[in-house]
């Protein structure tokens, strides 16, 4: 399994990336929300209790002809094609990863067919919330502020943010990012809205997770300030590449996306979420797509947990 984690589509040359990254960020010029955002804090409140719900809807008594879904039968999910481990395309062209392969098995206990569409992280949350998905899955922290656009299930993931460099960079980590250091993020990320509005800095913005990683590797960037997840993902010993520092966020959990319009959707995946986790569908995914979380206390850092306050993770 520890394989799976390395298969990604090929990063697309530099002048290629540099281009597309002007063009998607409008030439740098486009800013994620005014409102300050301190991601390594997580929200003002305590997320873990101000949203998780109590409990589910039992699975039995999910109608799935109200879910309000695009095709009935059928979730139609937006995702990212290059960031493993968690939402990527594989060699064989199939939609995959962490978060995907855990969509299908919520998908499986509704009944529902599940279709993945590709498209870029800065347009996800606008098309669930104008339901031209019915859901976006792309290991998305479910900040107060993506909040006001869209609606989020019960957290299945937590986060950490991570400082990538070449092995000889000075960067060591957060505190070492500063007014001439130039940072890359991909647009829209709760990592652009940490660097432009809580460090106060201005960063170069790239449309996608391979074009800013390219970008490390060839010294047109110093730093990346990534989801370490991602980070993980890329980062191979061959590249002259690191994690110089990672910090865990368990506050702002990560979960699917959806219209805020359409609550019966949310429901039910909240009760599907349930399910995979306590038949241990969710312990043997994360420890399959995530190597360096082989134990229980890895997987649950600082009592955070996943799915409905009720469910129980069964124990190995």
């Amino acid at each position: 399994m520890k394989n799976k984690a390395l298969k990604w589509l090929t990063t697309i040359p530099v002048a290629i990336a540099v281009a597309a990254s002007l063009a998607a960020c409008g030439g740098g010029t486009a800013q994620p929300s005014a409102s300050a955002t301190d991601a390594l804090k997580g929200s003002d409140q305590t997320s873990l209790d101000t949203y998780t719900t109590a409990d589910v809807t039992p699975l039995d008594q999910i109608d799935k002809t109200k879910l309000g879904l695009i095709t009935e039968g059928t979730l139609r999910v937006g995702t990212l094609s290059d960031a493993p481990p968690n939402i990527f395309i594989d060699p064989s062209g199939k939609f995959t990863g962490y978060d995907n392969e855990l969509m299908r098995a919520i998908g499986d206990k509704l009944g529902l067919k599940v279709e993945f569409a590709s498209t870029d992280f800065s347009a996800l949350l606008s098309q669930v919330k104008n339901q031209q998905f019915d859901l976006g899955s792309s290991s998305i922290s479910t900040t107060d502020a993506r909040r006001e656009t869209v609606a989020f299930t019960n957290g299945y993931d937590f986060g950490y943010m991570a400082v990538v460099t070449k092995n000889d960079a000075p960067i060591k980590g957060f505190g070492d990012l500063k007014t001439g250091v130039r940072i890359g993020v991909v647009q829209g990320t709760v990592q652009d809205d940490y660097v432009t509005n809580t460090l106060k800095l201005e960063p170069v913005r790239f449309p996608d997770y391979n074009t800013v990683y390219a970008s490390v590797k060839n010294g047109q960037v110093d730093a990346w300030v990534a989801p370490s997840q991602q980070a993980t993902g890329q980062v191979k010993e061959e590249d002259n590449t690191k994690i110089a520092e990672k910090v865990v966020n368990t506050q702002n959990f990560t979960a699917y996306a959806v219209s805020k319009d359409n609550t019966a959707l949310v429901e039910a995946l909240n009760s599907g979420l349930d399910a995979v986790i306590a038949d241990g569908t969710w312990t043997k995914l994360t420890s399959e797509w995530y190597t360096d979380r082989p134990t229980a206390a890895e997987q649950t850092p600082q009592g955070w947990k996943p799915g409905s306050k009720a469910v129980q993770i069964p124990a190995k």
